[in-house]
Order: structure tokens, then C-alpha cells, then sequence
């Protein structure tokens, strides 16, 4: 086959529509792998900075990048016409949910439109989009097909899940072993060619389903469990039991046992959207997803237990939330990252704002954010500033910040990490 044969010996170009957290790393790896490489994205600045060499995602760093854009092997563009050069082309775009936490399939859809004109003969698409099982053959392939091709014969789809975990810096893109699963078995094997090329282990599946099933269950494990334990953190807490010592005995268990932590909610692109997209489609199967859903409704509870929590210890310091001035203590969604997308602080921004707390943030990986109608920039965490706020409430335990300092200084601390699990004062509090 052609196809394979331009995979196997690197002439091939790809193309990859969506320059952010999943898709610029795999551009990286393509072109490390020696392959030409064009870069899709509607985002001008995003497409600007891939052309000079300059990467804005933590995981790729410049000095890495820059070399491979200077040899001519990674080029950014808006102008999908371009992809008629392509003898594959990655799918990497968002797939939110929408206002009724059903599922948004605008951008994927809107990237199989934009390449469908395109697409020459013997061209091999996937999509790598979290999504619910059946969205490569019901949604992607018509739109990929409207350009007269058809899957099997000269157009080869398949559906493989992006593994991103940001700030991991043991596994990475290529590292991670990838999930490949086709509309038929020659598009299996011609998704599986290309992947060998820049990924170290591939898991080939039965079917584009069988992989969107593999990632929902991925995530949505994480999800169930992490819930468990924000559930058994409640109780605990109201059994006067600290729940992160449990679990740390509990670890030591060789069998049978793995930990997940509770926190002050889920974020992130993935855990917190996955079950409800499983959720949507069961239900077109007359089923209900009562577990999944209860575990995902436990997680999204979590900013308001937490907010509640920090009224109680004020009040134990004979202060009102309202007109108190708090420290929220990292913003990102996990340590050690940039990345905002559906973290927990937003949620609880909005619910301190809205009773009336005046808020001040420190973040060393977020420089601003928005929420509750509210822009706010980090504030340099200086022993002055703690001591002078009524509260300090750690959302994300990111390295590098002087935990000391703070236990110290403060008047009183909420962690929500148990970041400053040495620190056995009075005023910190652990959730």
C-alpha cells in the first residue's frame, strides 16, 4: 500500500488541526520523527508563534521546538486549502459540553468541513477529540465522505485518544502507548503505520468505538474514584477523621488498593466533561447512567463544600466570609501547570465573590484570570500579603511556593491539597 510505504520510509506529510495542549506536542514528536509537518489552527497568534518557533505550551519547551521549525519541518497555517498536501491529517480540537451538559461536537465537526474539500485520494484522517462512542462513523465520516471519498477504499478514518496529562514529565506523547482503533481493519492498520512511526507503543482495537470507549473509561474511572474519596472526605471530616492519614495507611497495602485523593472539585479537558458524554449517549440506548452520574454530581458539589468549609473556619475566628479578604493560593486546574480549563477555582471564585469576600490570587504558572465577571491578576506572595488577608485558601499545591512562609504568616489557611500536612497549627485547616 502507498500509503503505508510513505509512513515507512518518512515522506509523508501530516497535518494536525489544532495547535494546543494535545496537538502541538504531537507535532513535535511527528517532526522529531523526521516528517514534514503542517499545523491547522484558526487562532492567528497561535499560528504567528509555531512559525517563528516559539512554543506557549509548558510541555514543549522552545529550545526543542525552534530547531524543528527552522529545518523546515513543523509550518502553522490558517488556510485549510493546505491540506491537500497532506497524506494524513490529525483531528486535535476541543469537544465541550454544551450549557445542558450535552455534548458539543461544533469544532470537530467544523475541522472535518474545513479539510473534507481537500483530501486527496489515499489520505488517512483520525480523530484524536474525546468524544462518546460512535462520533468518528456517525458524525466525522459523512463530513469526511461529502468530498466524494469513501473509508475503506481511498480514504482511511480511525479514532485514537489523546493521553495528554500535562506537567507529567515521566510520560509524555511518545511514550504514552496509543489507542488506535479504525472504521475498518485496513484503516486500523494504515492509523496504526503512521502512529508507529512517533509513538513508542501502539494498542490497536477492534473498532472506532471499542477506542472512544477506552477513553471514557480511562477518565471516568478517575472520576468515580475521585469522587469516593470527596465523599469519604465529608465524612471523615464530620467523624472528626483526617482522610488523607487513611489514605496514606491505606496505600501501604500491596494488593488490591490504589489511591485517589480527594480536592477541592475536578478540572482539567477530560475527567470533568467524560462521563456526562457517556451519560448522553446511554441514554439513546434507554439506559441510565445513575452511578457515573452520581459520581460526576459528588465532584461538581466539592466548590461549594469547600467554600462552606472556609465560612465555618472564619466564623471560628469570629469573622464573616462577607467583606473578609482571602488569598486563593493557586488557580491552575493541577499542580505545576498553566492550564485554567474547568479548574475548581473558577467555580469557587465566583461563589466568594458572590457572598461578598473580596479576593486577591497567587499563582506562578497563571499570570490572570477571569471569573464571576471578574479579571484578576497574581499577586506576588510576600510575607506581608499573607499576613495581611483574613484567610489564605490553597486550591492548587503547585511546587516551588514557600508552604513555610505561608503556615507562618497566616492568620488562617484552608488546604485543600494537604500540602502543608507538617505544619500541625491550629489556624491551617485541611479539608
Amino acid at each position: 500500500m502507498g500509503l503505508i510505504q510513505r509512513f515507512t520510509d518518512g515522506s509523508a506529510v501530516l497535518g494536525v488541526v489544532g495547535l494546543g495542549y494535545v496537538g502541538l506536542p504531537l507535532v513535535v514528536e511527528m517532526a522529531k520523527a523526521g516528517f514534514t509537518v503542517i499545523g491547522f489552527d484558526l487562532a492567528g497568534e497561535k499560528v504567528a508563534l509555531v512559525n517563528k518557533g516559539e512554543s506557549y505550551i509548558p510541555d514543549v519547551p522552545t529550545e526543542q521546538f525552534a530547531p524543528l521549525v527552522s529545518a523546515g519541518l513543523v509550518t502553522a497555517t490558517a488556510d485549510f486549502a493546505r491540506a491537500a498536501e497532506c497524506d494524513a491529517i490529525v483531528l486535535c480540537v476541543p469537544t465541550p459540553l454544551d450549557e445542558m451538559k450535552e455534548p458539543d461536537t461544533s469544532f470537530m465537526e467544523a475541522a472535518a468541513a474545513s479539510i473534507a474539500p481537500y483530501l486527496r485520494a489515499d489520505v488517512l484522517v483520525t480523530l484524536e477529540s474525546t468524544t462518546y462512542p460512535g462520533t468518528t462513523e456517525e458524525v466525522v465520516q459523512p463530513i469526511l465522505e461529502s468530498s466524494g471519498r469513501k473509508v475503506g477504499t481511498d480514504l482511511y478514518l480511525a479514532f485514537s485518544p489523546e493521553r495528554v496529562d500535562p506537567g507529567n514529565a515521566v510520560y509524555q506523547t511518545r511514550n504514552t502507548p496509543k489507542v488506535v482503533g479504525g472504521v475498518t481493519p485496513a484503516c486500523t492498520e494504515v492509523a496504526t503505520a503512521m502512529y508507529s512511526r512517533f509513538i513508542d507503543t501502539i494498542v490497536p482495537v477492534s473498532s472506532t468505538r471499542a477506542a472512544e470507549m477506552t477513553k471514557l473509561l480511562e477518565n471516568i474511572f478517575r472520576c468515580v474514584n475521585i469522587a469516593l474519596m470527596n465523599e469519604l472526605l465529608v465524612v471523615s471530616e464530620r467523624m472528626g477523621i483526617n482522610i488523607w492519614e487513611v489514605v496514606e495507611a491505606a496505600k501501604t497495602k500491596p494488593f488490591g488498593f490504589m489511591p485517589f485523593y480527594p480536592g477541592p472539585g475536578l478540572g482539567g479537558h477530560c475527567i470533568p466533561i467524560d462521563p456526562f458524554y457517556l451519560s448522553w449517549k446511554a441514554r439513546q440506548f434507554d439506559l441510565h447512567t445513575e452511578f457515573i452520574e452520581l459520581a460526576g454530581k459528588t465532584n461538581e458539589a466539592m466548590p461549594y463544600y469547600v467554600v462552606q468549609r472556609l465560612m465555618d473556619a472564619l466564623n471560628g475566628h469570629r469573622k464573616a466570609l462577607a467583606g473578609s479578604t482571602v488569598l486563593i493560593l493557586g488557580v491552575a486546574y493541577k499542580a505545576n501547570i498553566d492550564d485554567m480549563r474547568e479548574s475548581p477555582a473558577i467555580k469557587i471564585t465566583e461563589l466568594l465573590l458572590a457572598k461578598g469576600a473580596k479576593l486577591v490570587y497567587h499563582d506562578p504558572h497563571v499570570p490572570e484570570y477571569r471569573a464571576g465577571g471578574v479579571s484578576m491578576s497574581s499577586t506576588p506572595l510576600t510575607p506581608e500579603l499573607v499576613a495581611s488577608v483574613d484567610a489564605v485558601l490553597l486550591v492548587t499545591d503547585h511546587k516551588g511556593v514557600d508552604y513555610p512562609m505561608v503556615a507562618d504568616k497566616a492568620r488562617l489557611v484552608l488546604d485543600t491539597r494537604n500540602a502543608l500536612n507538617a505544619f500541625r497549627d491550629p489556624k491551617v485547616v485541611r479539608l
